[in-house]
């Protein structure tokens, strides 16, 4: 197997602890929601098994349709409310904004340690992102210059490639960065992001178990487990297709 040249990194949950601040935001969406309209309540299992790692639209449609409930798409500009799967998603945007704002931001310790790692080996970074608010969160989280290569939410957008678990935005970056896809590492923590790297014949799929649980990210594709980037260094790039959890 060729040696491993890039990492690709998921920012919320693997860079962030945005992911944390995600899943709050959602539920302030979701559980009045669902309470207004007699529905089955919101919990965060619904986060983990229709949200997690989706782009933004498509979670919200994931997760309403997951209740019975159907809504008109609607159209990037909808103001934020209720009456369209893009206005529902909006309002959740408004939501998160102000809760970055109000909290602030902070990378994982480990993260960055594992990040100085790797680069320091000569690996090449990129970040990829269904958010649309990437750029925003790595500035805010002093990693805005760490990165040349960011694939988020709008680059999907503006170039028309499908979000995860498809594996078109990894692949995109691995192609932005002049790496093979089979000499690049995906690092992940949500089942639709393994997905994607499973999907794409990526050289290694590192999953990070913030919750989800490292049977359950093994089981969608990840080679590889740990609880926290800390437990590794740059040794993982000579791993490629490594088994088992750490």
């Amino acid at each position: 197997m060729p040696a491993l040249r890039a990492v690709l990194f998921d920012l919320d949950g693997v860079l962030t602890p945005t992911a944390e601040v995600h899943m709050r935001a959602w539920e302030r969406l979701f559980a009045p929601w669902t309470a207004q309209h007699g529905l089955e309540p919101y919990t965060a299992a619904d986060y983990f098994a229709h949200i997690d790692g989706k782009p933004r639209y498509d979670g919200v449609a994931a997760f309403v349709g997951s209740r019975d409930v159907r809504l008109p798409w609607g159209a990037d500009g909808d103001a934020p409310g209720e009456g369209t799967v893009c206005a529902l998603g909006n309002r959740k945007d408004e939501i998160v904004n102000r809760m970055f704002v109000e909290e602030g931001i902070e990378p994982y310790p480990g993260s960055v340690r594992f990040l100085d790692a790797v680069t320091g080996a000569g690996a090449q970074v990129a970040v990829v992102s269904s958010s649309r608010n990437a750029a925003a969160v790595l500035a805010a989280a002093g990693l805005a210059d760490r990165f040349d290569v960011v694939v988020d939410g709008n680059v999907a957008t503006r170039e028309g490639i499908a979000g995860k678990p498809a594996p078109d935005t990894y692949v995109r970056a691995a192609e932005l960065l002049g790496v093979p896809v089979g000499e690049s590492v995906v690092v992940e923590d949500a089942i639709s992001g393994v997905r994607a790297g499973a999907a794409g014949a990526f050289g290694l799929v590192l999953g990070i178990d913030r919750g989800v649980g490292a049977d359950v990210l093994r089981a969608h594709g990840a080679h590889l487990v740990v609880a926290d980037l800390d437990e590794l260094d740059a040794s993982v790039l000579d791993a490629p297709r490594a088994g088992g959890a750490a």
